[in-house]
């Protein structure tokens, strides 16, 4: 089976949905003895939710997976397990429920759609220029999770494209953490102690994203003792909320903070991880079907018209809307969701037993085994989606009287499933969706002719060659 992994890693998602399709939806993969890549891929939904929910103390994040992630997740929550995950979920809850934080959010995503994505359109636009829309998004997304995690603006967005070295740092971080996946353990961890190849590579990204995370966490520290007022509405972020904010039963979870810098950069970390490349990837896979589909582009742009009166924010520059705005659009969330089902921004997600189990579908897994389920695939499934399952199609998220319809988080498993469940889930949609509905109102994109479209392989769905699109103005 090994030879058949490594010819087809250029093509793993494509790969591993073909196997599944032939296997049931369930398959068991033997690699040599010596390789240490034996694992069970599955997308069945039962299987998910057993081990997501009904099975779910008998799964944990598992050794291997600390030893490929916490090099540079350190512990954080992606990293974490037990009470350390469940001490570092309720300090996110805590700052997502803060009264600030709806209005921090709306604030930076109109500032930074106003005065950076609406520019540069407007200048492509303008020239008849072409421009790589994924690189706009990456560059939207990274200065709107900094801004909100560490009251940091890198300013990476501007029409000049500039060259952000920790930006790429991040970028290459993530290349080398999917090739962990698929190369046998002993042998990056060898191009590691040698300092070699993509392991080199990986140890000076890291040590430059590094230096950002401690240079905002000193100099936030700096500034609030320094400060004799209460810092201004304005100036809330995840590492003010962290270092001022009275937190009644988390105050001892807190002071772990104000000790340590270490689990200031590990918070932090794993935040930035969770909300800039996921967001992006969902954005460009979005934009991309959209422009494919122009009878969704105008139905999308109908729900506007109908439900949105005519002005709306804005500064002269374009309109954005407002969160309340937002929440009228039934048409364009279900066409979030459906690109989201295809294109799912992490497109398999990793688990371990504690002890031996038996999955719904029959399987047997034994002790410290390797559970593989992916999102990716289980949106290619006819079993689960029906016959049109490789059609985007917004209309089946909506019932017969127009409203949202519910549907099983263990059949549309993008924000993960069960206590692990995705907890910014919402705050990612809300971004998506406000990017999304400003550029589709203001603009038209229009792919270039030939351009390929494919996913990239790394931990996040990007796409390989980008997103070269025409912009044509509605203004």
């Amino acid at each position: 089976m090994l030879p058949g992994l490594f010819l087809n890693s250029s093509r793993i998602h494509e790969f591993l949905t073909y196997v599944l399709q032939q296997c049931g939806g369930t398959f068991a993969f033997k690699g040599p003895w010596f390789g240490s890549l034996d694992f069970l891929v599955t997308s069945n939904p039962a299987n998910v939710h057993h081990i997501l929910r009904k099975k779910v103390f008998n799964y944990h994040k598992g050794f291997e997976f600390k030893e490929i992630f916490a090099e540079i997740f350190g512990d954080g929550i992606f990293c974490a397990d037990g009470d350390r995950w469940k001490t570092q979920r309720r300090t996110i809850h805590s700052f997502i429920k803060d009264s600030k934080f709806e209005e921090a959010v709306q604030r930076i995503i109109q500032r930074k759609v106003s005065q950076g994505i609406f520019v540069i359109l407007e200048h492509f636009s303008e020239q008849r220029e072409e421009v790589d829309m994924q690189d706009v998004l990456k560059r939207f997304v990274f200065d709107f999770v900094c801004l909100l995690m560490l009251g940091f603006d890198p300013n990476s967005l501007s029409i000049d494209f500039p060259q952000v070295p920790y930006k790429q740092a991040y970028y290459d971080m993530e290349e080398v953490l999917l090739q962990r996946h698929v190369k046998p353990q002993w042998f990056w961890k060898l191009q590691k102690w040698l300092q070699i190849g993509e392991e080199r590579k990986m140890k000076i990204s890291s040590e430059i994203f590094d230096r950002l995370l401690y240079q905002c966490i000193s100099r936030k520290k700096e500034l609030l003792n320094r400060s004799k007022t209460p810092m201004h509405r304005d100036d809330f972020d995840f590492l003010t909320f962290m270092l001022v904010e009275d937190n009644n039963q988390e105050e001892r979870e807190m002071s772990a903070f104000k000790k340590s810098e270490k689990y200031a950069r590990d918070m932090a970390f794993n935040l930035l991880s969770a909300g800039s490349e996921t967001v992006s990837s969902g954005l460009t896979w979005f934009l991309w079907l959209v422009a494919t589909h122009p009878l969704i582009e105008k139905s999308i742009l109908e729900e506007m018209k109908t439900n949105l009166n005519g002005e709306g924010d804005g500064d002269g520059k374009g309109r954005h809307f407002s969160f309340e705005e937002l929440s009228k659009l039934n048409y364009l969330h279900a066409a979030m969701c459906e690109s989201l089902r295809l294109y799912p921004p992490v497109p398999f997600e990793h688990t371990v037993s504690v002890g031996s189990d038996t999955l719904p579908s029959g399987h047997q897994i034994g002790k410290n085994t390797r559970v593989i389920y992916s999102p990716y695939s289980m949106g290619r499934m006819e079993e689960i989606w029906g016959a049109d399952c490789l059609e985007f199609k917004p209309e089946r998220w909506i019932s017969n009287k127009g409203e949202l319809g519910d549907v099983s988080p263990y059949r549309f498993t993008a924000f993960n499933a069960g206590p692990r469940a995705c907890i910014g889930k919402e705050l990612a949609m809300v971004e998506m969706k406000a990017v999304g509905a400003a550029v589709i109102w203001n603009y038209s994109l229009q792919v270039v002719e030939n351009h390929p479209i494919l996913p990239s392989n790394s931990i996040v769905l990007h796409m390989k060659h980008g997103l070269k699109v025409r912009v044509r103005s509605h203004l």
